[in-house]
């Protein structure tokens, strides 16, 4: 039996079994049991609900979801961490695992309504970005990401924190921040404080966005001191839209504005998630 809320139980635990944690793959244990709870509380999975866990580590919160009655589908990349995880729940016939980097496995699984993750540093926000781009939406996520990735989800146009990331998780779901957790409740301390972030998919989540949605959503925020019209001008001639018209890149643009009623001396952070798809739309229909 591990315990998971100690630092030094667990520094024993990985020095018996000869496992060690690597910065590489950004292991932090979340040793607060209150907070690993209020998390899968926060989740709401009914029982019998099939649940992604990424990052299961050594199982503390693994452990919750199977006791929650959920089928969990626990993604580690650890091959150490892997094999206790094998050791410790392969009794339980609501617990699959997927060994690996989940960036490269998740195509292949079977999709889940729910998911949880304690997400590494180095990874949250493309992970999450290839989630949504690639039409793979869950009911319900739950997430712990650094504080700084956390602000730029739930970042509201206008706001210094808004990016193309904040719009990309707005369109398919409502971002609500959950508390900050202090570095204190991991092992080992990070050096960042982190924050829970919960989403949930919205009734009216972009399931099939204009072909073009993405790379304009990223090319535009690409150059944030520079006006929208500069910025959809230079994606006009790139090529990548238009063909054949991008000599006139400066008056489709303008088109496109004044279609859709917004500004050309409008700054990128200025623009909703509305504005992008409308845009997009237009681009498309031209």
């Amino acid at each position: 039996m591990i315990n998971y809320n100690s630092a030094s139980c667990l520094r024993a635990f990985l020095d018996k079994n000869g496992l060690g944690m690597q910065k590489k793959f950004g292991q932090n244990f979340l040793i607060n049991p209150a907070l690993r709870k209020t998390l899968v509380e926060t989740l709401k999975a009914p029982a019998g609900g099939t649940v992604w866990e990424i990052g299961a580590g050594l199982g503390a919160m693994t452990r919750l979801l199977l006791d929650s009655g959920l089928k969990v589908s626990a993604f580690e990349i650890d091959r150490g961490f892997a094999k206790i995880l094998r050791e410790l729940f392969s009794g339980d016939d609501g617990f699959s695992l997927v060994e690996g980097d989940v960036l490269k496995t998740w195509h292949e699984q079977p999709a889940a309504d729910y998911l949880l993750g304690n997400l590494p540093y180095n990874i949250a926000s493309a992970l999450l970005a290839d989630f949504i781009e690639n039409g793979r939406f869950f009911k319900r996520m739950v997430v712990t990401v650094q504080h700084e990735v956390a602000l730029r989800m739930i970042a509201a146009a206008g706001t210094k924190n808004y990016s193309s990331f904040s719009v990309l998780c707005a369109s398919v779901y409502r971002v609500k921040p959950l508390a900050v957790i202090k570095a204190a409740s991991f092992y080992p301390r990070p050096r960042v404080d982190s924050r829970g972030v919960l989403l949930e998919l919205r009734e009216d989540a972009v399931s099939d966005p204009p072909p073009c949605f993405y790379l304009l959503l990223r090319r535009l925020f690409s150059s944030r001191r520079k006006t929208v019209k500069n910025n959809l001008e230079e994606f006009i001639s790139s090529g990548g839209c238009l063909a054949g018209r991008t000599g006139k890149a400066g008056l489709i643009a303008d088109e496109v504005l004044e279609r859709n009623g917004i500004s050309g001396s409008l700054r990128p952070e200025n623009l909703t998630c509305e504005d992008f798809l409308v845009l997009a739309k237009t681009i498309e229909d031209m």
